[in-house]
């Protein structure tokens, strides 16, 4: 209760030395003062909402050529599988509301979806768009899943490891694509192996001098076998097809991140 009351003394005396400054300060320097000072918390908060309202809305969708990105990527857009295109040799994007979202009423916020080309070659575009993303949508053939499954993982590891991705934590979804196919893979056995490759990849790269090593980090946990919960970014695993128009997965995870 003393040191209370010693407190409370305290307190009194830096209120009554604060009136006393301020009484000797000229109205006019006092006026001018307060007049920053409100000038200074409205510009805080003005910036504040502008970099709140300018949060990217970019996501990219990658993979392996053949996997099913440019469907999707219609499937998205309006709902048609446009059964005929070719393989993207150029980032395919648009800025719109998922198909889906059209009868919803209300302001809805467009999503900026980027096809990234899969091919070998080409994929230096993705590192383009990468620091504008606020998720990334990997996609495998889960149909045509072992043939691949070793460039799959590098490609993915690829991506984990980058730079951008570890700083600002981007979010990736895992999306097994064609998954209504008979003989398709379950995106937990497409999970395991991936996880296993990925695991080989650590091993193996981390043998090589870091001279020769183009990423900048590392995944996983040193001494335990790799799993997508060990990344620093959250990693989630979803079944889509995109002849089908089944994209629900794809779509709520999309919107996890950048809000409707």
């Amino acid at each position: 209760m003393e040191k209370l009351e010693d407190l409370k003394i305290v307190a009194e005396q830096w209120w009554n030395q604060g009136i006393e400054y301020l009484q000797k300060i000229p109205p006019n320097q006092l006026y001018a003062a307060i007049g920053v000072l409100l000038f200074t918390t409205v510009l805080l908060l003005l910036s504040f909402r502008l970099v709140r309202r300018t949060k990217s809305n970019t996501v990219l969708l990658s993979g392996l050529t053949g996997s099913g990105k440019t469907v999707l990527f219609y499937q998205l857009r309006d709902g048609s599988s446009h059964q005929g295109t070719v393989t993207s040799m150029e980032p395919n994007e648009g800025t719109f509301i998922f198909h889906t979202e059209n009868s919803k009423k209300g302001k809805i916020k467009p999503v900026h979806l980027v096809d990234v080309p899969g091919h070998s070659r080409l994929r230096p575009k993705l590192e383009e768009f990468l620091p504008q993303a606020a998720a990334i949508v990997f996609v495998v053939d889960a149909l045509e899943f072992l043939p691949n499954c070793r460039a799959a993982s590098e490609y993915l590891y690829d991506i984990l490891t980058n730079a951008n991705v570890v700083k600002k934590k981007i979010p990736v979804l895992l999306c097994c694509n064609k998954t209504d196919k008979l003989t398709a893979h379950t995106k937990e056995f497409i999970r395991k192996q991936m996880e296993k490759e990925i695991e080989k990849l650590r091993a193996s790269r981390s043998a090589v001098s870091t001279a020769d090593i183009a990423n900048d980090f590392t995944i996983g946990i040193e001494g335990e076998v790799f799993s997508f919960s060990h990344c620093g970014n959250k990693v989630t695993v979803a079944e889509a097809s995109g002849l089908n128009g089944e994209t629900v997965q794809i779509q709520d995870f999309i919107r996890e991140y950048i809000k409707p």
